[in-house]
């Protein structure tokens, strides 16, 4: 599904350059569970955001699904983005002025799906996470757990290959957070492949990998078996 080469990322002021990637080769298969780790400013969501293609990296390649993305243009990768790649913050990302319903129904209408289907998959999203019953909430009116329950439904709402997710546990309480990787490792044995950035050890024992940064570089790899 994924592979890196090389991969490498720069961010340049008139005074410094900052290397925030240096030589990623990672592969990742379908299906598969990966965590990112490694400290604060190793790399992890700037990596995260070219495997969402949301950036392009400075040099280096990356395939996704055997098509060479790191040279595209935006319309490109948001062309590519569309109903493949489900994102899923640790700040949720969810829109204040719309409801529930309508931030989950939002890829959808991006991608033109038809109002009867539409409806269908937003609700069974909505059933999936527990939370019809806030359909017509908006955001300030949830918990946290119950804005991150959105937020996932409305990455899984598309049928994406891929869900990223960045922290997806970094605001919420133990027993919200529990829930929310219960909830990712079920969509992950449904076929679902899942990256994941974390700091959390407990976290990251849900995926089958954990690939660990440091200074933009893949130091280790472990595998649960």
């Amino acid at each position: 599904m994924i592979q890196t080469l090389n991969l490498q990322k720069l961010f340049a002021t008139e005074e410094v350059e900052t290397t925030a990637l240096n030589g990623i080769n990672m592969e990742v298969k379908d299906g598969e569970f990966v965590a990112i780790m490694g400290p604060s400013g190793c790399g992890k969501s700037t990596l995260l955001n070219i495997l969402g293609l949301l950036d392009n990296p400075s040099d280096g390649e990356y395939n996704f699904y055997g098509t060479a993305v790191a040279n595209m243009t935006e319309r490109q990768r948001a062309q590519l983005r569309k109903g493949s790649i489900g994102f899923v913050f640790q700040s949720f990302n969810l829109i204040d002025e719309l409801t529930v319903y309508e931030n989950v129904e939002l890829p959808l209408l991006y991608l033109k799906t038809p109002a009867d289907e539409r409806k269908s998959r937003v609700e069974t999203a909505l059933e999936r996470m527990g939370i019809m019953h806030r359909r017509n909430h908006f955001p300030q009116q949830l918990s946290g757990g119950q804005q991150q329950r959105t937020a996932i439904a409305r990455a899984v709402v598309a049928k994406p290959k891929l869900i990223l997710a960045d922290e997806p546990t970094g605001n919420l309480d133990s027993k919200n957070g529990e829930e929310v990787m219960k909830v990712l490792s079920e969509l992950n044995d449904e076929g679902t492949t899942i990256i994941m950035v974390t700091h959390s050890p407990y976290d990251a024992g849900f995926a089958h990998r954990i690939v660990n940064l440091f200074d933009g570089k893949v130091v280790t790899e472990n595998f649960h078996v």
